[in-house]
Protein backbone atom coordinates (compact mmCIF):
# COMPACT_ATOMS: atom_id res chain seq x y z
CA UNK A 1 0.00 0.00 0.00
CA UNK A 2 1.20 4.03 -0.62
CA UNK A 3 0.47 6.45 1.63
CA UNK A 4 0.17 9.94 -0.65
CA UNK A 5 0.54 13.20 2.03
CA UNK A 6 -2.16 15.89 0.42
CA UNK A 7 -0.83 19.48 2.32
CA UNK A 8 -3.15 22.43 2.41
CA UNK A 9 -2.05 23.93 -0.96
CA UNK A 10 -2.31 21.24 -2.92
CA UNK A 11 -5.92 20.68 -3.16
CA UNK A 12 -6.89 19.91 -6.81
CA UNK A 13 -7.95 17.19 -8.11
CA UNK A 14 -5.13 17.11 -10.79
CA UNK A 15 -2.49 17.19 -7.69
CA UNK A 16 0.32 14.86 -9.22
CA UNK A 17 0.06 12.69 -5.92
CA UNK A 18 -3.36 11.81 -6.91
CA UNK A 19 -2.56 10.59 -9.96
CA UNK A 20 0.35 8.38 -9.07
CA UNK A 21 -1.85 6.62 -5.88
CA UNK A 22 -4.23 3.49 -7.20
CA UNK A 23 -7.66 4.75 -5.31
CA UNK A 24 -8.50 0.82 -4.73
CA UNK A 25 -5.53 0.37 -2.79
CA UNK A 26 -3.68 3.32 -1.58
CA UNK A 27 -4.61 5.77 1.21
CA UNK A 28 -4.44 9.03 1.34
CA UNK A 29 -3.22 11.29 4.61
CA UNK A 30 -4.18 14.84 5.11
CA UNK A 31 -3.21 16.81 8.21
CA UNK A 32 -3.97 19.62 10.93
CA UNK A 33 -0.97 19.96 12.16
CA UNK A 34 0.13 21.76 15.21
CA UNK A 35 3.71 22.86 13.61
CA UNK A 36 2.02 24.30 10.64
CA UNK A 37 -0.65 26.38 12.42
CA UNK A 38 1.62 27.82 14.53
CA UNK A 39 5.44 28.49 12.47
CA UNK A 40 4.25 31.74 12.34
CA UNK A 41 1.39 33.81 13.71
CA UNK A 42 -0.93 33.54 11.57
CA UNK A 43 -3.93 35.33 10.72
CA UNK A 44 -7.65 33.32 12.05
CA UNK A 45 -9.13 33.76 8.66
CA UNK A 46 -5.79 32.36 7.20
CA UNK A 47 -5.82 29.23 9.31
CA UNK A 48 -10.13 28.76 8.58
CA UNK A 49 -9.64 29.02 5.34
CA UNK A 50 -6.63 26.13 5.37
CA UNK A 51 -8.73 23.88 7.83
CA UNK A 52 -12.16 24.16 6.25
CA UNK A 53 -10.47 24.28 2.72
CA UNK A 54 -9.16 20.84 3.85
CA UNK A 55 -12.02 19.53 5.41
CA UNK A 56 -13.87 19.86 2.11
CA UNK A 57 -11.38 18.69 -0.15
CA UNK A 58 -11.26 15.48 1.90
CA UNK A 59 -14.97 14.96 1.78
CA UNK A 60 -14.31 15.35 -1.77
CA UNK A 61 -12.08 12.64 -2.68
CA UNK A 62 -13.99 10.25 0.01
CA UNK A 63 -16.94 10.85 -1.95
CA UNK A 64 -14.97 9.99 -5.16
CA UNK A 65 -14.35 6.89 -3.64
CA UNK A 66 -10.35 7.34 -2.19
CA UNK A 67 -9.49 6.03 1.17
CA UNK A 68 -8.70 9.09 3.16
CA UNK A 69 -7.53 9.09 6.81
CA UNK A 70 -7.56 12.92 8.00
CA UNK A 71 -6.23 14.10 11.24
CA UNK A 72 -8.14 17.27 12.38
CA UNK A 73 -6.70 19.56 15.16
CA UNK A 74 -9.78 18.67 17.32
CA UNK A 75 -10.21 15.57 16.84
CA UNK A 76 -8.96 12.58 18.89
CA UNK A 77 -5.86 12.34 18.06
CA UNK A 78 -3.51 15.13 16.89
CA UNK A 79 -0.31 15.19 15.83
CA UNK A 80 2.77 18.25 16.53
CA UNK A 81 4.02 17.77 12.71
CA UNK A 82 3.11 16.17 9.24
CA UNK A 83 6.15 13.89 10.03
CA UNK A 84 3.87 12.85 13.07
CA UNK A 85 0.92 12.05 11.62
CA UNK A 86 2.67 9.92 8.63
CA UNK A 87 4.50 7.99 11.51
CA UNK A 88 0.65 7.56 12.93
CA UNK A 89 -0.20 6.04 9.64
CA UNK A 90 2.73 3.86 9.13
CA UNK A 91 2.28 2.28 12.63
CA UNK A 92 -1.52 1.42 11.75
CA UNK A 93 -1.01 0.30 8.13
CA UNK A 94 1.78 -1.58 5.90
CA UNK A 95 2.82 1.17 3.98
CA UNK A 96 5.57 0.07 0.80
CA UNK A 97 6.11 3.54 -0.30
CA UNK A 98 5.41 7.27 0.64
CA UNK A 99 3.90 9.53 -2.10
CA UNK A 100 3.84 13.34 -1.74
CA UNK A 101 3.81 16.19 -4.65
CA UNK A 102 6.70 18.52 -3.68
CA UNK A 103 5.85 21.15 -1.28
CA UNK A 104 6.09 24.63 -1.99
CA UNK A 105 8.27 26.02 0.77
CA UNK A 106 12.02 24.65 1.60
CA UNK A 107 11.74 24.11 5.55
CA UNK A 108 8.50 21.54 4.30
CA UNK A 109 10.72 20.00 1.30
CA UNK A 110 14.26 19.97 3.61
CA UNK A 111 11.91 17.82 6.48
CA UNK A 112 10.28 15.41 4.14
CA UNK A 113 13.82 14.98 2.12
CA UNK A 114 14.85 13.38 5.56
CA UNK A 115 11.98 11.03 5.60
CA UNK A 116 13.16 8.00 3.75
CA UNK A 117 15.45 7.54 6.32
CA UNK A 118 13.37 8.53 9.29
CA UNK A 119 10.99 5.58 8.21
CA UNK A 120 13.14 3.16 6.51
CA UNK A 121 10.45 3.48 3.48
CA UNK A 122 10.84 4.74 0.00
CA UNK A 123 9.89 8.28 -0.55
CA UNK A 124 8.75 9.32 -4.03
CA UNK A 125 8.40 13.58 -4.60
CA UNK A 126 6.55 14.13 -7.26
CA UNK A 127 7.40 17.41 -9.27
CA UNK A 128 4.15 19.93 -8.93
CA UNK A 129 2.87 20.82 -12.06
CA UNK A 130 0.46 22.75 -11.63
CA UNK A 131 2.09 25.93 -12.32
CA UNK A 132 2.95 27.05 -15.80
CA UNK A 133 6.20 26.48 -15.38
CA UNK A 134 8.59 24.36 -13.99
CA UNK A 135 11.38 25.11 -12.08
CA UNK A 136 14.00 23.13 -14.20
CA UNK A 137 12.67 25.62 -17.25
CA UNK A 138 12.57 28.41 -14.97
CA UNK A 139 16.56 27.90 -14.00
CA UNK A 140 17.09 27.36 -18.04
CA UNK A 141 15.37 30.77 -18.45
CA UNK A 142 17.43 32.22 -15.99
CA UNK A 143 20.36 30.83 -16.99
CA UNK A 144 23.77 33.20 -17.98
CA UNK A 145 21.33 36.17 -17.55
CA UNK A 146 23.50 38.79 -15.67
CA UNK A 147 19.70 40.70 -14.21
CA UNK A 148 16.50 38.68 -13.81
CA UNK A 149 13.71 40.97 -14.49
CA UNK A 150 9.92 39.92 -15.10
CA UNK A 151 9.20 42.21 -17.74
CA UNK A 152 11.41 39.97 -19.85
CA UNK A 153 10.20 36.36 -17.82
CA UNK A 154 6.79 37.64 -18.61
CA UNK A 155 7.26 38.42 -22.52
CA UNK A 156 8.68 34.85 -22.56
CA UNK A 157 5.86 33.33 -21.00
CA UNK A 158 3.32 34.93 -23.05
CA UNK A 159 5.05 33.55 -26.35
CA UNK A 160 5.24 30.19 -24.26
CA UNK A 161 1.53 30.20 -23.09
CA UNK A 162 -0.23 32.15 -26.46
CA UNK A 163 -2.25 33.83 -23.76
CA UNK A 164 -3.08 37.50 -25.41
CA UNK A 165 -0.96 37.00 -28.26
CA UNK A 166 -2.20 36.94 -32.16
CA UNK A 167 -1.63 34.44 -34.88
CA UNK A 168 1.74 35.76 -35.88
CA UNK A 169 2.95 35.76 -32.45
CA UNK A 170 2.77 39.66 -31.35
CA UNK A 171 1.18 40.60 -28.45
CA UNK A 172 -2.22 41.78 -28.71
CA UNK A 173 -2.35 45.97 -29.11
CA UNK A 174 0.90 45.75 -30.19
CA UNK A 175 2.15 46.20 -26.43
CA UNK A 176 3.52 43.66 -23.92
CA UNK A 177 2.70 45.69 -21.34
CA UNK A 178 -0.14 48.31 -20.40
CA UNK A 179 0.68 49.31 -16.90
CA UNK A 180 1.15 53.31 -17.61
CA UNK A 181 -2.47 52.27 -18.35
CA UNK A 182 -3.12 50.80 -14.80
CA UNK A 183 -2.92 53.60 -12.69
CA UNK A 184 -5.51 56.08 -12.19
CA UNK A 185 -6.81 56.87 -8.87
CA UNK A 186 -10.02 56.04 -7.73
CA UNK A 187 -12.59 59.06 -6.51
CA UNK A 188 -15.61 57.25 -6.20
CA UNK A 189 -17.00 56.43 -9.49
CA UNK A 190 -17.75 53.58 -10.63
CA UNK A 191 -19.05 51.86 -7.88
CA UNK A 192 -17.02 49.02 -7.12
CA UNK A 193 -18.61 45.74 -7.06
CA UNK A 194 -20.28 43.93 -3.74
CA UNK A 195 -17.90 41.18 -2.96
CA UNK A 196 -19.43 37.51 -3.72
CA UNK A 197 -19.99 35.94 0.24
CA UNK A 198 -20.49 31.92 0.38
CA UNK A 199 -23.15 30.41 2.94
CA UNK A 200 -21.24 28.56 5.91
CA UNK A 201 -22.07 25.02 5.87
CA UNK A 202 -21.71 22.23 8.83
CA UNK A 203 -17.91 22.01 7.89
CA UNK A 204 -17.57 26.26 7.91
CA UNK A 205 -19.25 26.31 11.15
CA UNK A 206 -17.44 23.03 13.28
CA UNK A 207 -13.88 25.02 12.02
CA UNK A 208 -14.76 28.43 12.84
CA UNK A 209 -15.67 27.08 16.57
CA UNK A 210 -12.08 25.24 16.16
CA UNK A 211 -10.65 28.31 15.65
CA UNK A 212 -12.17 30.29 18.08
CA UNK A 213 -11.68 27.73 20.56
CA UNK A 214 -7.96 26.86 19.68
CA UNK A 215 -6.71 30.16 18.82
CA UNK A 216 -8.63 32.35 20.66
CA UNK A 217 -4.83 34.19 21.33
CA UNK A 218 -4.59 34.67 17.60
CA UNK A 219 -4.64 37.59 15.30
CA UNK A 220 -7.61 38.66 13.27
CA UNK A 221 -11.27 37.86 12.56
CA UNK A 222 -12.93 34.97 11.10
CA UNK A 223 -15.64 35.43 8.73
CA UNK A 224 -16.99 32.13 7.18
CA UNK A 225 -18.16 32.36 3.83
CA UNK A 226 -16.05 35.45 3.09
CA UNK A 227 -13.49 33.68 0.92
CA UNK A 228 -13.77 30.12 -1.18
CA UNK A 229 -13.09 26.77 0.26
CA UNK A 230 -14.60 24.35 -2.52
CA UNK A 231 -13.54 23.83 -5.98
CA UNK A 232 -17.58 24.87 -6.65
CA UNK A 233 -16.84 28.27 -4.80
CA UNK A 234 -13.80 28.60 -6.62
CA UNK A 235 -15.18 28.55 -9.86
CA UNK A 236 -18.33 30.84 -8.68
CA UNK A 237 -15.90 33.17 -6.87
CA UNK A 238 -13.98 33.07 -11.08
CA UNK A 239 -17.07 33.55 -12.63
CA UNK A 240 -17.94 37.02 -10.12
CA UNK A 241 -14.51 38.23 -10.82
CA UNK A 242 -14.22 37.93 -14.80
CA UNK A 243 -17.72 39.42 -15.25
CA UNK A 244 -16.51 42.42 -12.68
CA UNK A 245 -12.93 42.83 -14.13
CA UNK A 246 -13.15 45.53 -16.40
CA UNK A 247 -12.46 48.48 -14.19
CA UNK A 248 -9.77 46.91 -12.82
CA UNK A 249 -7.05 47.67 -15.36
CA UNK A 250 -7.58 51.23 -14.80
CA UNK A 251 -7.86 51.10 -11.22
CA UNK A 252 -5.29 48.12 -10.55
CA UNK A 253 -2.84 50.30 -8.35
CA UNK A 254 -6.02 52.95 -6.54
CA UNK A 255 -6.59 52.99 -3.05
CA UNK A 256 -9.59 54.18 -0.93
CA UNK A 257 -10.74 54.88 2.67
CA UNK A 258 -12.94 51.95 4.28
CA UNK A 259 -12.64 50.48 0.10
CA UNK A 260 -10.82 47.02 0.83
CA UNK A 261 -11.49 45.42 -2.65
CA UNK A 262 -12.43 48.20 -4.99
CA UNK A 263 -11.79 46.47 -8.45
CA UNK A 264 -9.50 43.16 -7.15
CA UNK A 265 -10.48 39.69 -8.22
CA UNK A 266 -9.72 38.25 -4.48
CA UNK A 267 -8.29 35.08 -6.51
CA UNK A 268 -5.49 34.84 -4.93
CA UNK A 269 -6.45 32.57 -1.72
CA UNK A 270 -7.95 30.04 -4.11
CA UNK A 271 -5.12 30.15 -6.23
CA UNK A 272 -2.62 29.38 -3.70
CA UNK A 273 -4.66 27.08 -2.13
CA UNK A 274 -4.91 24.64 -5.73
CA UNK A 275 -8.47 25.25 -5.70
CA UNK A 276 -8.05 27.31 -9.05
CA UNK A 277 -5.18 26.37 -11.38
CA UNK A 278 -3.23 29.56 -12.97
CA UNK A 279 -4.28 28.31 -16.65
CA UNK A 280 -7.63 28.60 -16.26
CA UNK A 281 -8.28 31.48 -14.44
CA UNK A 282 -5.96 33.30 -17.47
CA UNK A 283 -7.75 31.58 -20.08
CA UNK A 284 -11.16 32.74 -18.32
CA UNK A 285 -9.84 36.28 -18.84
CA UNK A 286 -8.43 36.06 -22.14
CA UNK A 287 -11.64 34.89 -23.18
CA UNK A 288 -13.49 38.00 -21.48
CA UNK A 289 -11.15 40.24 -23.69
CA UNK A 290 -12.02 38.68 -27.04
CA UNK A 291 -15.39 38.66 -25.90
CA UNK A 292 -15.15 42.23 -25.62
CA UNK A 293 -16.73 42.08 -21.94
CA UNK A 294 -13.36 43.78 -20.67
CA UNK A 295 -10.82 46.51 -21.86
CA UNK A 296 -6.90 45.12 -22.88
CA UNK A 297 -5.64 46.79 -20.15
CA UNK A 298 -7.73 45.45 -17.46
CA UNK A 299 -7.09 41.45 -18.99
CA UNK A 300 -3.46 42.32 -19.56
CA UNK A 301 -2.55 44.02 -16.18
CA UNK A 302 -4.39 40.56 -14.71
CA UNK A 303 -3.05 38.30 -16.88
CA UNK A 304 0.50 39.99 -15.71
CA UNK A 305 -0.11 39.45 -12.23
CA UNK A 306 -0.13 35.32 -12.87
CA UNK A 307 1.91 34.51 -15.71
CA UNK A 308 4.05 37.29 -14.86
CA UNK A 309 4.54 37.68 -11.54
CA UNK A 310 3.36 34.51 -9.65
CA UNK A 311 5.44 32.40 -11.73
CA UNK A 312 8.31 34.85 -11.44
CA UNK A 313 8.38 34.72 -7.68
CA UNK A 314 7.95 30.90 -7.76
CA UNK A 315 11.13 30.46 -9.85
CA UNK A 316 13.41 33.19 -7.83
CA UNK A 317 12.61 31.79 -4.58
CA UNK A 318 14.19 28.54 -5.54
CA UNK A 319 16.70 30.13 -8.20
CA UNK A 320 17.64 32.78 -5.97
CA UNK A 321 17.40 30.86 -2.36
CA UNK A 322 15.11 33.31 -1.31
CA UNK A 323 14.28 31.39 1.47
CA UNK A 324 17.17 32.20 2.85
CA UNK A 325 18.11 35.53 5.06
CA UNK A 326 18.71 38.25 3.23
CA UNK A 327 19.67 41.87 4.29
CA UNK A 328 21.66 43.56 2.19
CA UNK A 329 20.68 47.43 3.50
CA UNK A 330 21.80 46.22 6.88
CA UNK A 331 18.35 47.49 7.95
CA UNK A 332 17.57 46.25 11.77
CA UNK A 333 14.98 48.09 13.14
CA UNK A 334 12.16 46.75 15.26
CA UNK A 335 8.55 46.08 13.61
CA UNK A 336 6.35 48.73 15.17
CA UNK A 337 3.24 47.81 16.74
CA UNK A 338 0.50 49.54 14.78
CA UNK A 339 1.45 46.95 12.33
CA UNK A 340 -0.86 44.70 14.48
CA UNK A 341 -2.60 47.31 16.18
CA UNK A 342 -3.32 49.63 13.55
CA UNK A 343 -2.90 52.37 16.07
CA UNK A 344 -1.33 55.45 14.30
CA UNK A 345 -1.86 58.92 12.99
CA UNK A 346 -0.47 57.46 9.46
CA UNK A 347 -3.70 56.70 7.88
CA UNK A 348 -2.39 55.08 4.94
CA UNK A 349 -0.84 52.43 7.54
CA UNK A 350 -4.45 52.55 9.54
CA UNK A 351 -6.25 51.69 6.84
CA UNK A 352 -3.83 48.89 5.48
CA UNK A 353 -3.74 47.23 8.61
CA UNK A 354 -7.21 47.42 9.72
CA UNK A 355 -8.46 45.98 6.91
CA UNK A 356 -5.89 43.23 7.08
CA UNK A 357 -7.08 42.43 10.64
CA UNK A 358 -10.18 42.42 9.40
CA UNK A 359 -10.05 40.13 6.31
CA UNK A 360 -6.83 39.17 5.84
CA UNK A 361 -5.94 41.12 2.99
CA UNK A 362 -4.73 44.18 1.46
CA UNK A 363 -3.92 44.21 -2.35
CA UNK A 364 -0.93 44.68 -4.04
CA UNK A 365 -0.36 48.30 -3.95
CA UNK A 366 -1.06 48.73 -0.54
CA UNK A 367 1.32 45.99 0.50
CA UNK A 368 4.13 47.46 -1.68
CA UNK A 369 3.66 50.95 -1.37
CA UNK A 370 2.07 51.24 2.10
CA UNK A 371 3.40 49.10 4.30
CA UNK A 372 6.06 47.99 1.99
CA UNK A 373 7.73 51.19 1.49
CA UNK A 374 7.62 52.22 4.67
CA UNK A 375 9.59 49.12 6.02
CA UNK A 376 11.59 49.96 3.32
CA UNK A 377 12.36 53.73 4.17
CA UNK A 378 12.19 53.14 8.13
CA UNK A 379 14.94 50.68 8.02
CA UNK A 380 12.56 47.56 9.35
CA UNK A 381 14.52 44.49 10.05
CA UNK A 382 13.47 42.32 7.01
CA UNK A 383 12.88 38.51 8.47
CA UNK A 384 10.60 40.50 11.17
CA UNK A 385 8.62 42.00 8.27
CA UNK A 386 8.44 38.64 6.06
CA UNK A 387 7.47 37.10 9.10
CA UNK A 388 4.46 39.79 9.25
CA UNK A 389 3.55 39.13 6.18
CA UNK A 390 3.45 35.61 5.96
CA UNK A 391 1.50 35.99 9.12
CA UNK A 392 -1.40 38.36 8.33
CA UNK A 393 -2.60 37.35 4.65
CA UNK A 394 -5.22 34.72 3.54
CA UNK A 395 -2.94 34.17 0.41
CA UNK A 396 1.06 34.13 1.93
CA UNK A 397 3.14 31.26 1.52
CA UNK A 398 6.32 31.51 2.01
CA UNK A 399 7.37 30.72 -1.69
CA UNK A 400 5.25 33.74 -3.27
CA UNK A 401 5.64 36.05 0.28
CA UNK A 402 9.32 35.65 0.67
CA UNK A 403 10.15 37.07 -3.20
CA UNK A 404 7.98 39.46 -3.21
CA UNK A 405 8.75 41.34 0.84
CA UNK A 406 12.48 40.43 0.58
CA UNK A 407 13.15 41.01 -3.06
CA UNK A 408 10.53 43.99 -4.35
CA UNK A 409 9.41 45.73 -0.97
CA UNK A 410 12.69 45.61 0.92
CA UNK A 411 15.30 45.94 -1.71
CA UNK A 412 17.02 42.91 1.11
CA UNK A 413 18.37 40.46 -2.17
CA UNK A 414 20.95 42.89 -3.22
CA UNK A 415 18.96 44.11 -6.04
CA UNK A 416 18.76 40.67 -7.48
CA UNK A 417 14.79 40.55 -8.30
CA UNK A 418 14.57 44.29 -8.73
CA UNK A 419 16.69 47.00 -10.26
CA UNK A 420 15.77 49.73 -7.72
CA UNK A 421 13.93 49.69 -4.60
CA UNK A 422 10.56 51.01 -4.53
CA UNK A 423 11.56 53.67 -2.14
CA UNK A 424 8.41 56.77 -2.57
CA UNK A 425 7.69 59.67 -0.41
CA UNK A 426 4.42 60.21 0.52
CA UNK A 427 3.03 61.78 -2.74
CA UNK A 428 2.94 58.81 -3.99
CA UNK A 429 0.64 57.53 -1.62
CA UNK A 430 -1.52 60.91 -2.63
CA UNK A 431 -1.64 60.27 -5.97
CA UNK A 432 -2.72 56.78 -5.64
CA UNK A 433 -5.30 58.05 -3.34
CA UNK A 434 -7.39 59.69 -1.18
CA UNK A 435 -5.63 58.47 2.71
CA UNK A 436 -4.10 61.49 2.96
CA UNK A 437 -7.08 63.87 2.50
CA UNK A 438 -8.18 63.05 6.12
CA UNK A 439 -4.57 62.31 7.85
CA UNK A 440 -3.32 64.11 10.91
CA UNK A 441 -0.28 64.52 9.00
CA UNK A 442 0.50 66.76 6.44
CA UNK A 443 1.67 65.08 2.90
CA UNK A 444 2.44 68.52 1.50
CA UNK A 445 4.98 69.20 4.63
CA UNK A 446 8.41 67.74 4.51
CA UNK A 447 9.44 68.37 7.95
CA UNK A 448 7.75 69.97 11.05
CA UNK A 449 5.88 68.00 13.91
CA UNK A 450 2.85 67.08 11.22
CA UNK A 451 4.98 66.51 8.38
CA UNK A 452 4.01 62.91 6.38
CA UNK A 453 6.59 60.50 8.31
CA UNK A 454 7.05 59.09 4.08
CA UNK A 455 8.76 62.89 2.86
CA UNK A 456 11.07 62.81 5.88
CA UNK A 457 12.15 58.98 5.96
CA UNK A 458 11.81 58.91 2.41
CA UNK A 459 14.58 61.36 1.94
CA UNK A 460 16.70 60.03 4.88
CA UNK A 461 16.51 56.77 2.75
CA UNK A 462 18.33 58.08 0.02
CA UNK A 463 21.05 59.75 2.17
CA UNK A 464 21.86 56.97 4.14
CA UNK A 465 22.29 54.76 1.16
CA UNK A 466 23.62 57.10 -1.61
CA UNK A 467 27.18 55.64 -2.16
CA UNK A 468 24.85 52.39 -3.14
CA UNK A 469 22.04 53.85 -5.26
CA UNK A 470 23.72 57.18 -6.17
CA UNK A 471 24.96 55.68 -9.51
CA UNK A 472 21.79 53.61 -10.09
CA UNK A 473 20.46 55.23 -13.62
CA UNK A 474 16.87 54.65 -12.52
CA UNK A 475 17.24 56.77 -9.30
CA UNK A 476 18.99 59.77 -11.33
CA UNK A 477 16.33 61.98 -11.20
CA UNK A 478 15.72 61.27 -7.44
CA UNK A 479 19.21 62.18 -6.56
CA UNK A 480 18.95 65.35 -8.68
CA UNK A 481 16.31 66.63 -6.75
CA UNK A 482 17.86 65.96 -3.51
CA UNK A 483 20.61 67.62 -5.35
CA UNK A 484 18.87 70.34 -5.69
CA UNK A 485 18.27 71.43 -2.56
CA UNK A 486 20.71 73.66 -0.30
CA UNK A 487 22.85 72.31 2.30
CA UNK A 488 20.41 73.36 4.72
CA UNK A 489 17.48 71.55 3.42
CA UNK A 490 19.09 68.58 3.47
CA UNK A 491 20.71 68.53 7.03
CA UNK A 492 16.81 69.53 7.95
CA UNK A 493 15.77 66.39 6.23
CA UNK A 494 18.89 64.62 7.81
CA UNK A 495 17.24 65.67 11.20
CA UNK A 496 13.70 64.88 10.23
CA UNK A 497 14.60 61.65 9.23
CA UNK A 498 16.70 60.69 12.51
CA UNK A 499 13.38 62.37 14.60
CA UNK A 500 11.56 59.87 12.80
CA UNK A 501 13.30 56.49 12.92
CA UNK A 502 14.20 57.42 16.54
CA UNK A 503 10.53 57.83 17.61
CA UNK A 504 9.07 55.09 14.91
CA UNK A 505 6.61 53.70 17.95
CA UNK A 506 4.90 56.85 18.29
CA UNK A 507 4.02 57.78 14.73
Amino acid sequence: MQLGLILGDQLSRTLPTLRRLNRDRDLIVMAEVWAEARYVPHHRQKLFNCFSAMRHFAETLASAGWRVQYFPLDGATAHGSLREAVEAVITEHRIDRIVVTEPGEHRLLTDVASWEAHFGCPVEVLEDTRYLISLTDFAAWADGRNALRMEYFYRWMRQRTGLLMTEDNQPEGDQWNFDADNRRAWRGDPAPPAPLLFEPDSIDQSVAAMIDDRFSDGWGEVQPGLWPVTRSQAESALTHAVRHLAHFGDFQDAMANDQPWLFHSRLSSALNQGLLSPLEVCEAVADAYYREHIPLNAAEGFIRQIIGWREFVRGLYWCLRLYEPQNSLDHHQTLPHYFWTADTRMNCVHQAVSQTRAYGYAHHIQRLMVTGNFALIAGLAPEAVSEWYLSVYVDAYQWVERPNTLGMALHADGGRMTSKPYAASGQYINRQSDYCKTCWYKVKDTTGPRACPFNGLYWHFLMRHQDRFRSNGRMGLMYRNLDKKSEAERDALWQQGEQLIARLTSL
